[in-house]
């Protein structure tokens, strides 16, 4: 891995350590992880191969992307105090996010480092995986869809609790 990609990996999983303190929802809980995966689908996604099964693992991968993202979405807390919205992301929404971006940075290291790259080279073949670039788009694309997926859940819910109508507090007058 090069170091762009450590610092990459490392500032995404910061970003949900940041949030497991309760903070307030404002453009930059939505824009700086959506600028940090642009940035990253820039770098590495090339092209996005078709032959054999190259979207099928594509679209395995951006799947479990989505399915970690909704979650990770859905788990995080959102509330309202004094006009301003306050996020905190939960133990269940850290766990999924440093999962997520855990298996991409751990499958890489295995490959480049571990001796996983003969391993990987006969699954391909086996399941007729074209090239390099399958892989590459498949962990980038699940990467890009597990962030968007996330933030569009916490975006979308937002706006529920901003405009959910507020309830009186017991044994007071409205």
């Amino acid at each position: 891995m090069t170091t762009t990609e450590w610092i990459t990996d490392i500032a995404l999983v910061l970003i949900v350590f940041r949030q497991l303190r309760e903070g307030r929802l404002d453009h930059k809980t939505f824009l700086v992880p959506l600028a940090i995966v642009a940035f990253t689908a820039y770098s590495y996604l090339d092209s996005v191969p078709t032959a054999g099964n190259d979207l099928v693992l594509i679209g395995a991968l951006t799947a479990v992307g989505a399915a970690l993202g909704i979650a990770g979405g859905v788990y995080t807390r959102i509330r309202t105090l004094d006009g301003d919205l306050l996020l905190k992301a939960g133990a269940v929404s850290a766990v999924l996010w440093i999962a997520g971006m855990g298996a991409r940075m751990g499958f890489q290291i295995w490959v480049e480092h571990g001796g996983g790259a003969d391993d990987v080279a006969r699954f391909s073949l086996a399941h007729h995986i074209t090239s390099v670039q399958a892989w590459v788009a498949a962990f980038v694309l699940m990467a890009l869809t597990e962030v968007v997926t996330r933030v569009a859940t916490i975006y979308v819910r937002s706006r529920a609790v901003r405009t959910a109508p507020t309830r009186p507090v017991l044994g007071t007058t409205v």
